[in-house]
């Protein structure tokens, strides 16, 4: 039977940058309406069953409200603690129970915990979130079709996907945590908004992919350097007021910051780039998340075994070459 994945996360697009940037609220009605399309999508495809990670407004539930589709659409069975948490949760359960394919609903911190939940099954993100450099901004209707090609099996994964790089953060020669886009070491202790916002914090920035049309941290990057997610390569970047070479970039909606880059370095995989401070904390994906102590020794290391992306583009010209839809 083939089985695809839903996680809207309904949090994603409503954090502290749109007071202090300018970012637009993403309504979780839209949300609503886009996982009625995705829906409609996966059924002409093909799919036969889509499981959903459960959320406090029923983003699922509500899009089932004005359609009827062939397909059964279950909940899963978790506890719901309206956390990062239940993302990757429910990424881990749809990993074991063996889905096709797990369409995301958010910005890059969705995203981000979603890949922590999986090992090995192909992600379509969404784009519904603040800085979304790893979600794609694309149409439901289509993103649903391409999916279910996937998921199907219509379309095989070496096709259909590409293995996206991530930073592994390390502390104390243990695996802490990952990011999908960036890593930035923040000199501060605390954790409160989590969003980075203040560039005269960040000493140093580590990025998978950067552009010159980006929008977050990578975009400072993408001034200098033009690297794709699919290289086996990244960019370290040492910061500082100080700094011969300034950039000016757009970190958030909105919000534009000219930084000093004393130094930049392409990163290469499995070698250790010191974090070089401590107490610190590093931000993930442009959000505070790991903590390192006093004393503590931490290190960014990129890796070439990150998430299986599905490229869209991809998927609908194998279809178009194969006239799966072709009658």
């Amino acid at each position: 039977m083939s089985l695809a994945a839903i996680v809207a996360n309904p949090a994603s697009g409503k954090d502290i940058r749109r007071l202090v940037a300018h970012g637009s609220v993403f309504d979780n009605q839209e949300k609503v309406r886009m996982v009625r399309r995705l829906l409609l999508g996966l059924e002409r495809a093909g799919v036969e069953r889509v499981l959903y990670m459960p959320e406090g407004y029923g983003i699922v539930p509500r899009a089932l409200n004005a359609i009827r589709p062939d397909m059964a659409v279950e909940a899963l069975e978790m506890p719901v603690r309206n956390s990062q948490e239940d993302s990757i949760r429910a990424a881990e359960i749809m990993e074991t129970l063996g889905v096709g394919i797990v369409v995301v609903l958010g910005g890059d911190g969705t995203s981000r915990a979603v890949c922590k939940g999986l090992t090995d099954t192909p992600v379509l993100p969404l784009s519904t979130g603040t800085n979304n450099v790893f979600p794609y901004m694309l149409e439901a209707t289509v993103a649903g079709l391409a999916a279910g090609l996937v998921a199907t099996g219509a379309v095989e994964r070496e096709t259909a996907c590409v293995r996206s790089t991530a930073l592994e953060i390390l502390v104390d020669g243990e695996v802490a945590d990952l990011a999908l886009v960036d890593a930035a070491v923040y000199e501060d202790v605390f954790v409160a908004s989590r969003a980075v916002w203040d560039m005269s914090k960040v000493s140093k920035l580590c990025l998978t992919r950067c552009r010159p049309d980006s929008i977050g941290l990578s975009a400072v990057g993408g001034q200098v350097e033009l690297i794709r997610p699919e290289e086996s390569r990244g960019l370290a970047l040492e910061l500082g007021p100080d700094a011969a070479e300034r950039v000016v970039a757009a970190i958030a909606p909105g919000l534009f910051e000219e930084v000093g880059i004393l130094r930049r370095e392409i990163m290469e995989p499995g070698v250790l780039y010191p974090v070089g401070h401590s107490p610190c904390l590093v931000a993930l994906d442009g959000e505070r998340e790991v903590s390192v102590r006093r004393g503590s020794e931490a290190a960014i290391r990129l890796t070439v075994d990150g998430p299986w992306v599905v490229d869209v583009g991809r998927v609908m010209e194998a279809a178009r070459t194969r006239r799966i839809f072709v009658r």
